[in-house]
């Protein structure tokens, strides 16, 4: 039967989900007592914050180890650690400053992704788009920002949320990007009816509480259309770097229009326009037919007075069941190449 002094051996490498050091760190293991004749292993453990999740997936992670080390049965306590070594933990982690992207010091380049109105692919070319620089070796950071119809944990298969360190959001890490998304933090795809100063608090947060790191680019997939949550990110950031996704239909690229306008209002520099839904290639014949009409994309860059980045074809992706991500373009897929060439020419418009 495994001994007393065996199970705190166990556990001392496990680390605190939200302060992110070892159990043995934080002296968190309490209490260890083993019943020899039943094969029972009680554990009383301290955390920073109990009575969530990531409690319960601690949990797991015990329960497992001590059982795979002969255990028959596990029960487990726990406690919160006092405040001062949570206090003591905190003090370690940088000055939050200096995590501010909002802050005068921050080098990350924020580029934001605006359509004029919704279901013009958008949220699919921001996901691409970031997984495609992080392809190319870049830091990259993504904000759900499209409060309303948050759907890109959904189309990157992120299935994790993010875990709290401290008094700070990690974001989920996916496909090399780090994600946060309203998504995570609605129970069970819930409508969103908060009022827009709540809105504004949310994104804000989502600027100056999430441990992003070092990015060398952080990409916002807008709200579509110019309305509030559209409004205020504008104001936020006031240096920012913008695409407009439209598709060719005519009527499309004039709304879009619309969003470019706003964003060189608010002295946004428009980086260029993707046109997205530009045709559909049979796979039999190889012949394009223009489903959505031709030249909306083009039209649309010559009025806002900047170039067209690229030019995508209506394709489905092809799924990997064993690494989910029904909307990610591997990056030998025909879109996946057209999307590396857009996101080679989004650097070097930045570099220059």
């Amino acid at each position: 039967m495994i001994t007393e002094q065996e199970v705190v051996n166990l556990l001392k490498g496990i680390k605190d989900p939200f302060l992110h050091k070892t159990l043995e760190e934080t002296n968190g293991i309490l209490e260890v007592k083993v019943k020899e004749e039943k094969e029972h292993v009680s554990v009383k453990i301290a955390i920073a914050k109990t009575g969530t999740s990531e409690q319960l997936q601690l949990q797991t992670q015990v329960v497992n180890t001590l059982k795979e080390a002969g255990a028959n049965t596990v029960g487990i306590r726990f406690a919160e650690l006092p405040e001062e070594v949570l206090q003591k933990f905190r003090g370690s982690e940088p000055a939050e400053q200096g995590n501010n992207l909002l802050s005068p010091t921050s080098k990350t380049t924020f580029i934001a992704i605006a359509s004029g109105k919704g279901g013009v692919g958008k949220s699919t070319v921001s996901v691409n788009l970031a997984v495609s620089l992080a392809r190319q070796g870049k830091k990259v950071g993504l904000i759900d920002a499209d409060i309303y119809g948050f759907s890109v944990p959904d189309m990157m298969g992120v299935t994790n949320r993010p875990v709290v360190r401290g008094e700070r959001i990690i974001p989920v890490e996916r496909l090399g990007v780090k994600v946060i998304s309203m998504g995570f933090f609605v129970e069970d795809n819930a409508p969103v009816i908060w009022r827009g100063p709540m809105l504004g608090k949310m994104l804000n947060n989502f600027f100056t509480e999430v441990e992003w790191g070092d990015l060398d680019y952080l990409l916002l997939d807008l709200p579509p259309g110019t309305g509030d949550v559209a409004l205020d990110l504008h104001t936020m950031l006031p240096h920012c770097k913008e695409i407009i996704v439209t598709t060719p239909h005519p009527t499309a690229a004039f709304v879009a229009a619309r969003a470019g306008a706003m964003a060189l209002k608010t002295e946004h520099e428009l980086l260029g326009v993707v046109e997205n839904m530009s045709y559909f290639e049979s796979k039999v014949t190889g012949e394009k037919e223009y489903v959505f009409g031709r030249g909306g994309g083009k039209k649309l860059a010559e009025e806002l007075r900047t170039e067209l980045l690229g030019q995508l074809p209506l394709q489905q992706p092809d799924w990997d069941e064993d690494d989910f991500a029904p909307s990610i373009y591997a990056e030998d897929h025909p879109l996946g190449k057209i999307y590396g060439d857009i996101a080679r020419k989004v650097v070097e418009l930045l570099n220059k």
